[in-house]
């Protein structure tokens, strides 16, 4: 069993996992209204392109010293 189970994260995510899984959810959310709820395998590339601005995204917002604490 995980820590994350023993301190009540029903996820089993860290933090800064769940905030990558909820940009990542949030992206393709808006890709799929965008493309009338279907992703066609040619616009992959650019939907990939697309989530991957996010999770850079929330990255960035994630500060550094969260990471520090995270390592304590």
């Amino acid at each position: 069993m995980s820590d994350a189970y023993v301190v009540g994260d029903p996820d089993g995510l860290s933090p800064l996992l769940v905030e990558l899984r909820d940009a990542v959810a949030r992206e393709l959310h808006a890709q799929l209204a965008m493309r009338g709820e279907r992703i066609e395998l040619a616009d992959l590339p650019e939907v990939s392109y697309q989530v991957t601005i996010q999770v850079e995204r929330a990255l960035r917002a994630w500060q550094p010293t969260r990471w520090t604490r995270a390592a304590h």
